[in-house]
């Protein structure tokens, strides 16, 4: 690395370092100190221990860093540039024929690897999450006694398609299960029916009033039509259904593209889900966008000093998570496709920022 970078590129990256790291940690922290204001005495009524508490909160960093990654590399870029700007020092590179697009070379570098560790931390949060909602006892203190409209996806590669759930009566109203065949040995079938009902004594659910349709192949379909039917595979509990599907925050990429694929199959409104899977994505590649937009943007004064920085870099990730917010819930209203709602912040703010950086003075 020493060979790759020369003196004044390990300045420039170490001083870009510096305030990196303060800030992702520093951000993350300060909203753990907000939540635990908020939260303390619904933690204690739980009957959560000290020790308890500490440690959700430990696995809950990587959650907050994640989100908080974007704005801290525009922190860094902005207070660096920023100080290389008014210590003249930009100044001093170009007089030495060193172009300012070559001087925050390893800013940009910097802010690719920022990326790479997004969509690793990307992976590490689910687990993370999960662990942190078994600790503060979460599924159990928000448990709902109803379900409407949700798809869940089982074993041996059947889904249920559920329109109500009813936990304290055991009771179904609107199923449609849906398993995935290979051949006639083992044929694809769609069960509807209108209700079913929870049997205590045989761990199982009974389907009442629908159809049942197997297909063996492309050519042939059996209907048959009932009154009541056991399906031997059903035997999830009517508790089991409301803890399944996790939160896409609770899912890695590889799940959430899993239970996605379920959910269409068994007809359900994906968009929401496939704008958070987009976001997992576009969120760690926002560290590269946002430096090339803060960049320029700090060379703009030279006297603004660190209040102009803060305030650049404040009003710049307000906008950004605004913007987020809004592309988002277009997105999952389907008004535009869930893939562009995700990356639509990156691309305009990646517009400006490659305009102004074609504007900079080099």
């Amino acid at each position: 690395m020493k060979r790759l970078l020369h003196p004044l590129d390990r300045y420039v990256l170490a001083e870009f370092w510096k305030i990196l790291i303060t800030t992702a940690l520093g951000f993350p922290l300060l909203v753990i100190v907000i939540d635990v204001t908020d939260n303390l005495n619904k933690y204690l009524n739980r009957n959560l221990t000290p020790g308890q508490i500490a440690l959700s909160y430990l696995y809950w960093i990587p959650d907050s860093m994640f989100m908080v990654l974007p704005a801290a590399v525009l922190f860094a870029v902005v207070f660096s540039v920023g100080s290389f700007t008014r210590h003249s020092e930009i100044t001093a590179a170009k007089a030495s024929g060193i172009s300012f697009y070559r001087m925050v070379f390893p800013i940009f570098l910097g802010a690719a690897a920022v990326t790479l560790f997004a969509l690793a931390l990307g992976e590490v949060v689910p687990v993370t999450n999960a662990r942190r909602n078994e600790i503060i006892q979460e599924q159990k203190f928000t448990g709902a006694n109803d379900r409407f409209n949700f798809a869940y996806e089982a074993q041996k590669g059947r889904v249920y398609q559920i329109a109500t759930l009813n936990v304290a009566r055991r009771f179904i109203s609107g199923l449609e299960i849906v398993r995935k065949g290979s051949g006639p040995n083992y044929p694809t079938y769609v069960l509807a029916a209108q209700t079913a009902q929870w049997d205590t004594t045989r761990r199982r659910w009974i389907a009442r009033n629908g159809d049942l349709h197997i297909i063996p192949d492309s050519t042939r379909s059996i209907g048959i039509h009932f009154d009541s039917v056991y399906d031997n595979d059903f035997t999830e509990a009517p508790s089991d259904l409301t803890t399944n599907p996790r939160s896409p925050e609770e899912m890695r990429y590889s799940e959430l593209s899993r239970y996605i694929a379920a959910l269409e199959r068994s007809g359900g409104d994906a968009n929401e889900l496939k704008v958070e899977r987009a976001l997992k994505l576009a969120i760690p590649v926002t560290c590269i966008i946002i430096a090339i937009f803060g960049a320029p943007l700090a060379t703009s004064t030279q006297r603004g000093g660190a209040a102009y920085g803060i305030g650049i870099s404040l009003a710049t990730t307000i906008i950004f998570l605004m913007l987020i917010q809004i592309t988002k819930a277009v997105g999952q209203g389907g008004v535009i496709p869930p893939a562009i709602a995700a990356w639509l912040p990156n691309v305009v703010f990646g517009a400006i920022g490659a305009t102004l950086l074609a504007r900079v003075r080099t």
